[in-house]
Order: C-alpha cells, then structure tokens, then sequence
C-alpha cells in the first residue's frame, strides 16, 4: 500500500504544456491508501553490474471516475478508503486479486481547487 492525501495528473493544454491536476477525497484530504503490490526480483538488468536482486514497486489503476476521467482517460489508482479495504487487500488470496481494482474505485475523488499540491491544515 502506499499511502495518500492526494494525487495529480498532468493535464494537456492547448499551448502543449501539461500542469497539474490535483485530486483527494474531499477538501480536507484524508488519509487513503493506493493499492500497490512488491516483489523481489532477481534478473540482469545491466549487463556490466550482472545479475542482481532488487525490490519491484508498483500500484493499480483501474477505470477513471467521472472527476478523473476529463483529465486522464485511460486510467486512475486503485484507492482504499476504508480499513475493511485494507484488510482485504493486505489478506485477500492471490487469485481475487483481479476483482479488487473494480471495487475499490472511489466516486468521491475531487478536483482540488489548487494549480499546486495542496498543503493540508494544520491540527489546532
């Protein structure tokens, strides 16, 4: 899992620049979780360093939301919002690991009003 308060996008301008779009839960950007996976592996990657051993990261997308999709089409993170979908993403077998991203595709995402990362409140 890596963990979120929010996440951008770059969004295509007509000038070709690509600024980008930030987006969280709600405004007060709670804490959330991208489903990610970890493997070690063991493989040459550069022939001069040999074969070596190394910690692979990723996370999942799935098919944008409303709020994401104007902005990227093709995909957005899985988001786990809850503690029950933490759990099961953490216990879950190997093999319902492919019906998870479905699930787990908040409509709540929003688009912050920000151009730049949102720095959250500070607690009283």
């Amino acid at each position: 899992m890596v963990p979120l308060t929010s996440f951008a996008e770059n969004e295509l301008q007509p000038d070709g620049t690509r600024p980008p779009v930030w987006f969280a839960l709600d405004e007060s950007r709670p804490l959330a979780f991208f489903a990610g996976i970890w493997t070690r592996w063991t493989s040459v990657r550069e022939v001069k360093e040999g074969e070596t051993t190394n910690d692979l990261f990723a996370f999942l997308t799935t098919e944008p939301n409303a709020v994401v999709a104007p902005i990227h089409p093709k995909a957005m993170p899985v988001i786990l919002t809850t503690q029950e979908e933490v759990d099961l993403w953490m216990t879950a077998p190997a093999k319902d690991a492919p019906a998870l991203p479905t699930r787990h595709n908040p409509q709540r995402v929003v688009r912050q009003r920000a151009s730049v990362s949102p720095t959250p409140r500070a607690s009283a």
